[in-house]
């Protein structure tokens, strides 16, 4: 095109192509519409990466301009009441498209949406085709094969994280950044994430941008959100096999056959990812079909894996949509909000056979996370099998199930309750119980119980220090209260202490009995305490 008039639209600025298309022509004219140039601004005012490289190549358009040989104007209405937030892409659209028109230029544009439209109206349209052969940004050359992270700060060195899972180290690569090179490799990867197939945005909110470029993870953060502008970008280290694992033959068969509410847990960098991207080709080569829900989408797995993120913002939409698909297992990355945690047992309950991601400093952790999310009762129907990751390896497994007994520690057969059981998995001993004491829920340490004789009856303290203390006082439980019967403190104020720590105060009665309802955290702390073989003792 060596004469002519060009009307960029947003899509194409941001873009950056606008300056490559009129580089060495002569006799052109850009008119930059103002509603373009408004929502640009927009945009960069919220934090949002794609207004600032819009202006930026408006500026570079301008300093064309200023050597000769390009026009650069501005023409266009403004919208009466601009509000960039509400979706209002096609109202823009025809504001820019009215340029285009009237100037009888032709509208250059990234958007087939706005191409189509502009074409139905008669106006000559240059479609800049997103291609997979554009330039890659200079920070894919900071990785190596032992690179797991490159952060880029300005005013601060550039660093990475190298070794292997479980065992990294912070390594500086780099030289101190200034505020211009820090933008610059900004602008290379917007450039690259709204050119390339393999690019997308999945995050985008004042002062901070998520960009998925491949296998590379990228977070952008700027100030008002950050105190610097600040560039992350993270790649999965190694890609495994399931038989990487050396998983038993009994493990292997409940994976495949048996459990359908998993959670993977461990630490951040514990390798968590690298497993559940292993077991998700596992299923597909098992003739599942598999799908997964990520915010934002950094799995690596087979083309053949649809990975979903959340539907107009909500996963709840997204669990809605998959129960229409019917995947056999669904891969959940992550759990960490109390709307992920609803929506991951909504949907088991449903039949979908779910894997959850989240982070947990001990096996344990990952059930307690239901507590007060999930129902205690359906908890193992939710979760049945829980991996702990440490290191890359698999360092714990536990399985989950729901009986009725007296909970461990207890001896009176009045006390039998629901109690889940939370068992090693591969030599089957017990290790956790999870019941309710009135209003509260709590997880005993069986371990703590069995090397604890468990006691019901205060020991005898005798006098100490001016305070009365009762010796060889019983406590009952009834249906709805804890009883304890202390004939010689009647009508004394009391205090009831677990150990060291003040549970209840409360007053015996002139029959010397103290009664303290069961549905109380007092009751539940009480009960808990004589479990665990603590020493339980009443002061005056």
């Amino acid at each position: 095109m060596e004469s002519g008039i060009l009307v960029p639209d947003a899509s194409a600025l941001v873009d950056g192509k606008v300056t490559e298309i009129v580089a060495g022509k002569r006799n052109m004219s850009v008119i930059i519409p103002n509603a373009v140039v408004a929502e640009l601004e927009w945009q960069a005012r919220e934090g949002r990466e794609a207004g600032i490289e819009g202006l930026s190549e408006i500026k570079r358009l301008q300093d064309l301009a200023k050597d000769g040989g390009l026009d650069v104007r501005f023409d266009g209405e403004l919208p009466r009441h601009p509000d960039f937030s509400d979706g209002s892409a096609g109202r823009l659209g025809e504001l820019v498209r009215r340029v285009a028109y009237d100037n009888r230029a032709t509208l250059v544009t990234g958007d087939r949406i706005s191409a189509l439209t502009a074409q139905a109206k008669g106006i000559t349209v240059l479609f800049i085709e997103r291609k997979d052969r554009v330039k890659k940004p200079r920070l894919f050359s900071l990785f190596d094969h032992e690179t797991m992270s490159v952060h880029l700060k300005e005013n601060a060195a550039v660093y990475a994280k190298k070794g292997s899972v479980g065992e990294f180290r912070l390594t500086r690569i780099g030289d101190k950044l200034t505020r211009e090179d820090a933008e610059a490799h900004v602008r290379e990867i917007i450039e690259y994430a709204h050119n390339s197939t393999k690019g997308f945005v999945e995050i985008e909110e004042r002062g901070a941008t998520v960009i998925q470029l491949g296998e590379y993870r990228i977070v952008i953060a700027r100030p008002p959100f950050s105190s610097a502008l600040e560039v992350t970008a993270v790649k999965p280290l190694v890609k495994l096999l399931l038989s990487d694992y050396r998983l038993s033959d009994r493990l292997l068969s409940r994976l495949s056959d048996h459990a359908e509410g998993v959670f993977v847990a461990g630490r951040p960098g514990a390798g968590k990812t690298t497993f559940v991207q292993a077991l998700a080709e596992h299923y597909r080569t098992s003739g599942k079909i598999i799908k997964t829900m990520e915010q934002p989408r950094d799995l690596s797995v087979h083309e053949e894996i649809t990975q979903y993120g959340p539907l107009s913002g909500s996963m709840e939409k997204t669990g809605d949509l998959l129960l229409l698909v019917r995947p056999d297992y669904t891969i959940y990355d992550e759990l960490r909000k109390t709307s992920d945690f609803t929506v991951f047992a909504d949907m088991r309950l449903a039949g979908v056979g779910l894997v959850g991601v989240t982070h947990a400093s001990q096996p344990i952790d990952a059930i307690q996370r239901l507590v007060g999310r999930v129902e205690l009762g359906v908890i193992p129907h939710v979760v049945d099998t829980v991996l702990y990751i440490e290191k890359g390896k698999i360092t714990k497994v536990y399985e989950l199930s729901m009986t009725v007994k007296v909970p461990a520690g207890m001896t009176e057969s009045d006390l039998s309750r629901p109690v889940i059981e939370i068992r090693d998995f591969e030599n089957g001993q017990p290790e956790y119980e999870m019941y309710s004491f009135g209003e509260e829920v709590v997880v005993i340490p069986l371990a703590d119980v069995s090397s604890q004789r468990p006691s019901r009856n205060f020991r005898h303290r005798g006098r100490q220090g001016g305070r009365t203390t009762a010796g060889d006082v019983p406590f009952q439980f009834t249906k709805k209260h804890l009883i304890f019967k202390a004939p010689h403190l009647r009508d004394c104020n009391v205090r009831i202490l677990a150990g060291e720590e003040e549970v209840a105060r409360g007053r015996v009665n002139r029959a010397g009995n103290l009664r303290i309802r069961r549905n109380t955290t007092a009751a539940s702390l009480i009960e808990a305490a004589a479990a665990q073989g603590k020493q339980v003792r009443m002061e005056s």
